[in-house]
Formats: structure tokens, C-alpha cells, sequence
């Protein structure tokens, strides 16, 4: 059969309009690839994703970038698993962290528009087995599931450390009053709801519970039937532990250059920290949310609850710059550390997953394509260099001589790296202390209380140190320092009681 000269041009028009759309794809990911800060102009040397990933010691990197509501690319770089040599794939699937808590919200405002639940309602209105312990700190305010939602409840427990394979799991109840096996203290008020924003996974993990008592059904299945299938998110799962079957696709957890042991933790506090996905997936999330704030599809929630999901940050975290909103999330467990970032309007949208636990790369890579694909009014900020990593090669070697050159590097090139966080040199002491070499960490929990006098966090950090190394009289101070700048701060209160009860001994 013979073709028609116009259908001849009709199909190479079509031939030539996909080849130089792959071409600018092409373009865009060599750039991200081999210069990675084009956009900085602060810098003299180009960096490469590879060095990046070198430099910060994370192993695997995975990406996908979202475009006019739609994928435009996805690739992975680097290792799922460096020992057994194998490599990270766009199937690769890596922990979400708190992240988790994008879909419990989906989930929870799913069955609030089913008319199951009632967000201004008392939590105990529908907790069953076990009900929230009011005191006075709560000033006779109820706690409502909105509370939770967006992290004004005011209870204590921001975050968990998972658990080890082979340890015992904790029941949701026994994790929500701490109890062992819990690795992690009550939740409890620590001050009134309503009254400020205060980061809890422990209230997340309530409204696990609350799910469960509504639905009847098993955490995992009612987030699988109801969130993940509808979005098309086939390889993702809140399985704790992941089924046996995914293990061949399974990131391993790595902590800098270290190995997590078991290769991940298992967080049965799966509403705030047990999603397993990869970038692909989240994807999937993300375009539907645009959508739905459209009006343009409604796979879990309507155009109205969507909107309020993200106007009062149920689950999720709003920017505003300059009239121009992104909502997002970040995570980290142990071993993993992730971001994703979606536009209200253009349909832009990034997600970022690694297996290492320094988020300063995925900074630079989000900073990176949003440059690239001209996102609107996306502030892209100059990156200094991570002080801790400088330092962290010498510190090794010689503590006194890594701290040497962290007061040399910030008397001389204070511009050039990140002395304004508090949190890179207690990552680096944290390191230390998980290495139990509790005198190098308490030398740099130290530094960091001289340049951070202010931050109850940093006493809290070397108080743990110093608790370890059974200097209990020295923790007790820092402990007590951290109630003076920080009087509602839950876990002071627990370690002062035990250090009292050892003291006593």
C-alpha cells in the first residue's frame, strides 16, 4: 500500500516534533547530571551529580520530575545495595519517612468525606481500646483530628527510630503510652491544643489507631484498597515489615558511609513513617493532587477537600512565594532521607529518594530542575558546604584536630560553609555516639552548645551522650538547661526521672 505524500509529512512532523522533545529532556538531564549549580552563580567550579553523591556519601539516588502534569523524566543513579554491588533502578523502592503522612491524611479525610469521621470532633469520639489520657495540661481544650492533621495538638514524640530486625514490635497502644517493647516515650499534651504548631508523629500515630477502629481493617489494607491502588501506586505498600516478595527491589539504609543493621529499620508507626515507594510512584501522587485542586479528577478526594487539605496543611506543607504555592514534604528514618515538592498551578512537581541521611544533596538537585524548568517564583538559594562533612575525615583522625578546623575554616571562609545549623555538627556527634565514641561526641555536642547557648536541642544531644557514658551528674545539668529554655519539652522530664532513680542506686 502506498502513503500519500501529505501523510508522509503528517508522520514526519510527528517523527521530528518527538525527537527534539527527547532531545530537550536529553538536554535538561545532562545539565542536572554534569552541572549540577548552573543556576549559582556564586560558585567557580561545575558540580556533577556523581561527585555530589561522592562528597555526601549517599549511594543511591532516585528522581523523577514532573512537567505539565505528566512525568518528563525518571532515572536512578548509584547503589541500592553497595556490598552486594547492587544497583539502584527507577524500581528501587525506598522508605518515605514522614512523608508517610501525605496519604494517612488522604486517607483519614477520605473517611471524613465518607461521613465516618468528624474533623473538629473529640479523638476519643471514635478511639475504642484505648483512649487519649487529658490532663490539665490541656486546660479542658479536646483534641480533634484537625489537631493531628496538621500538628497542633500539642503533644510530644516528633519522630521515631524504628526498630531492628528481630526486635519485638510494640502494638500501636503500647507505643502511644511507651511501653515496652516501645522504643520511644508516651504521647502525651505538653501544652493546650490549638494553641501553636508543634511537629508530633505521635499524634499521627493516633489517628493510625483511629483508622483502624473505624474501618476495621488493618492499616496496610485500608491505605492499599483505598489510597495506593486508586493512584495507580502498584509498588508501593505500608507493609511493616515489606513483604518478602519486594525484598529484591528494597534500598538498603545506609548512615554516611555506614550500613543500617538489617540494612532498614521496621517502623510499625506506619501513619508517620511506614510507606515504602519509589519517585515514580510518588509521582502519581502528586499529579493527582494538581488535579484535583482543579477540579479535574478525584480519584480519593474532591476538589474541596483537596483544596482544604492543603490550605490548612493536613499532611502536608505549604510555601508561599510571592503568590506562587508549592506544597510538599520531607523524610528521613534511619538509613533514608526524601523530599517531594508539587505547584498548585503548572503542574510542576519534583520528588527526590536517597538510602544516605544527608538532605543537603537533595537541596541542590531540587534547586536544580526547578532552574531548569523555569518553576515560578521557586526562591533558589545559594548552597554553602555541609561543616560537618568538611570536618568529618580529620575528626575521624583526631577529634582535637577536626574541631581545629572547623574554628579555622569559620574564622577564614565563613561564607563558603554552613555554620548557621545547628544540626550539622549534631548529625556529626550523633555518628560518633552511634560508633560509641562517646568522648569525641560529647567534644562535639560541646562545640555545638557553644555556638548554638540558646538551642535546648543541643543540651538535650550531649545530656544523651553524657547519660551514655554514665556521667550522670554532668547529664542532669544539660538536662535541666534544656527545661529552662524549653519547659514543656517531654523527654527532659523522662531522662531526669531515670538519672534520679540511677543517682539514687
Amino acid at each position: 500500500m502506498k502513503l500519500s505524500k501529505t501523510l508522509y509529512l503528517v508522520l514526519a512532523i510527528v517523527f521530528l516534533s518527538v525527537s527534539t522533545f527527547g532531545q530537550k529532556v536529553n538536554d535538561k538531564i545532562h545539565l542536572i547530571e554534569n552541572d549540577l549549580n548552573h543556576w549559582d552563580k556564586s560558585k567557580n567550579k561545575k558540580w556533577s551529580l556523581k561527585e555530589r553523591m561522592a562528597f555526601y556519601n549517599v549511594n543511591a539516588v532516585s528522581i523523577a520530575v514532573i512537567k505539565d502534569y505528566k512525568i518528563e523524566w525518571i532515572k536512578a543513579y548509584g547503589y541500592a545495595d553497595r556490598s552486594e554491588k547492587k544497583l539502584a533502578t527507577t524500581q528501587t523502592l525506598f522508605q518515605a519517612a514522614s512523608i508517610s503522612k501525605s496519604f494517612n491524611s488522604l486517607a483519614i479525610l477520605k473517611l471524613v468525606e465518607e461521613g465516618k469521621l468528624g474533623l473538629d470532633d473529640d479523638i476519643n469520639t471514635y478511639l475504642k481500646e484505648w483512649k487519649f489520657p487529658y490532663d490539665s495540661i490541656s486546660k479542658g481544650k479536646k483534641i480533634t483530628i484537625a489537631h493531628l492533621l496538621n500538628h497542633t495538638a500539642g503533644l510530644s514524640v516528633g519522630g521515631f527510630q524504628g526498630y531492628a530486625k528481630g526486635e519485638k514490635l510494640p502494638t500501636t497502644i503500647e507505643t502511644l503510652d511507651g511501653l515496652k517493647p516501645s522504643n520511644s516515650n508516651a504521647v502525651r499534651s505538653i501544652f493546650e491544643p490549638g494553641l501553636k504548631f508543634q511537629y508530633s508523629g505521635g499524634g499521627t500515630t493516633i489517628t493510625q489507631l483511629i483508622l483502624e477502629n473505624t474501618t476495621e481493617a488493618k492499616y496496610e489494607d485500608y491505605l492499599l484498597n483505598n489510597v495506593l491502588t486508586p493512584l495507580g501506586m502498584s509498588n508501593s505498600s505500608f507493609n511493616q515489615p515489606p513483604a518478602k516478595e519486594k525484598e529484591n527491589i528494597l534500598a538498603t539504609g545506609y548512615n554516611i558511609d555506614k550500613e543500617v543493621v538489617g540494612k532498614y529499620h521496621i517502623y510499625p508507626e506506619k501513619a508517620a513513617a511506614g510507606l515504602w515507594t519509589n519517585p515514580t510512584d510518588l509521582s502519581k501522587y502528586i499529579i493527582e493532587t494538581q488535579l484535583s485542586l482543579l477540579g479535574k479528577s478525584n480519584k480519593i478526594l474532591s476538589k474541596e477537600m483537596s483544596v482544604k487539605r492543603l490550605d490548612t496543611n493536613f499532611g502536608v506543607f505549604l510555601n508561599d512565594f510571592n503568590g506562587v504555592k508549592y506544597f510538599g514534604h520531607s523524610g528521613g528514618n534511619e538509613g533514608f532521607v526524601c523530599y517531594y515538592v508539587g505547584s498548585f498551578e503548572d503542574g510542576n512537581g519534583v520528588v527526590v529518594m536517597t538510602n544516605g541521611r544527608v538532605s543537603t544533596i537533595i537541596n541542590e538537585i531540587v534547586n536544580s530542575i526547578a532552574s531548569v524548568n523555569n518553576w515560578k517564583n521557586y526562591p533558589l538559594e545559594s548552597q554553602k558546604e555541609s561543616i560537618s562533612l568538611t570536618i568529618r575525615k580529620e575528626s575521624q583522625s583526631n577529634i582535637d584536630k577536626g574541631i581545629a578546623l572547623y574554628k579555622n575554616l569559620k574564622e577564614n571562609k565563613s561564607n563558603e560553609y554552613n555554620f548557621s545549623n545547628e544540626s550539622e555538627l549534631n548529625q556529626l556527634g550523633y555518628e560518633f555516639l552511634r560508633d560509641a565514641n562517646l568522648e569525641s561526641a560529647i567534644k562535639i555536642f560541646s562545640l555545638n552548645v557553644n555556638e548554638f547557648p540558646n538551642s535546648s536541642n543541643v543540651y538535650d544531644s550531649r545530656g544523651e551522650a553524657y547519660f551514655n557514658k554514665k556521667e550522670y551528674l554532668l547529664s542532669k545539668s544539660d538536662y535541666l538547661k534544656v527545661l529552662e529554655l524549653e519547659p514543656t519539652n517531654q523527654n527532659a522530664k523522662e531522662m531526669l526521672l531515670k538519672i534520679d532513680e540511677l543517682l539514687k542506686k
